[in-house]
């Protein structure tokens, strides 16, 4: 009897082992054919001679970006290195690349670009007038990182004038953490902890990106009670949450705070605050007519 013919199974890479090897070979790629298309003269080189390939040699721009020749030639190769941000902010200088080509770079790299544009967030007119259509109930739209995009009447009556504020202020983490005044407004510390929370949760998605690591480090900095939470590593989702406020105009208020998504801008939501009880009902009301909180803002002179 014939002994059986063994199986053997092929073992599939993971989804992500294969997008990652896909990654670094579009890198090798994209590497070499603007290395080739320059020339010694066009960095300053001497011509020479016996030149078998177009373009620069490995060594070339190895010398030229201050990198040893073999981690270079191992970066074009596509094998599985770690690439600082400095060092490829000297090989795309090197390479001649323009802002497009460097933001390739740094995408295909899996590195965050120190010198990309911040990304200027608008809020669709549409969305301006829902906001607006909610007084007296207070809204407002934020990011992910907690900026704060825009607001309406009975949220400036509520929590402050925010355009008394420069832009970068606009914060809701910079603000439960930094101002007296909202300090005293939200009378549970728990929900400057569930904050926190969101936010961490929010950064997984935006690990290294300077904008969101450098806002850590300056409230770490500045506020022990938030260097505290972050260290919890706690994360948390999305809920609808009773939130009492201490007003100086109208006292003690309840309010339910809900989030609500807008589908078409990942991460950006509408913030609103409806009332607990009747009590709030009117305590908003009165708040709606009273125009904005005005806030002696505590702000960095250098801003």
């Amino acid at each position: 009897m014939a002994e059986p013919v063994p199986v053997m199974e092929t073992i599939r890479p993971s989804d992500g082992r294969t997008r990652e090897a896909e990654r670094r070979r579009e890198l090798a790629s994209f590497l070499r054919t603007r290395r080739e298309r320059l020339t010694a003269e066009d960095v300053g080189l001497p011509p020479g001679y016996r030149r078998r390939t177009p373009g620069l040699r490995r060594e070339e721009v190895a010398l030229l970006s201050g990198v040893g020749v073999t981690w270079y030639t191992w970066l074009e190769q596509g094998r599985r290195i770690n690439a600082s941000a400095q060092v490829l902010e000297a090989v795309a200088r090197t390479l001649r690349l323009d802002e497009h080509e460097r933001s390739h770079l740094f995408t295909l790299a899996g590195a965050p670009d120190p010198a990309a544009p911040r990304l200027v967030e608008t809020v669709e007119p549409a969305v301006q007038q829902l906001v607006d259509a909610l007084d007296p109930y207070p809204a407002c739209v934020v990011t992910s990182r907690c900026d704060i995009l825009f607001w309406n009447r009975a949220e400036a009556a509520l929590k402050g004038d925010y355009s008394a504020l420069p832009e970068r202020y606009r914060n809701v983490l910079w603000l439960l953490f930094t101002q007296p005044a909202w300090r005293e407004l939200l009378v549970d510390r728990a929900d400057a902890a569930y904050v926190v929370a969101r936010f961490r949760a929010a950064m997984a998605e935006h690990v290294g990106e300077p904008a969101w690591s450098s806002l850590v480090e300056e409230l770490s900095s500045c506020s022990a009670e938030f260097a505290q939470l972050w260290e919890r590593h706690d994360v948390a989702g999305a809920t609808s949450r009773v939130k009492r406020f201490l007003h100086p105009e109208v006292g003690l208020i309840r309010l339910v705070s809900t989030t609500l998504w807008l589908s078409e801008r990942p991460g950006v939501r509408v913030l609103a605050c409806t009332p607990a009880d009747e009590e709030a009902q009117r305590a908003l009301v009165r708040l709606s007519v009273s125009g904005p909180w005005r806030i002696d803002w505590t702000v960095p002179q250098s801003s």
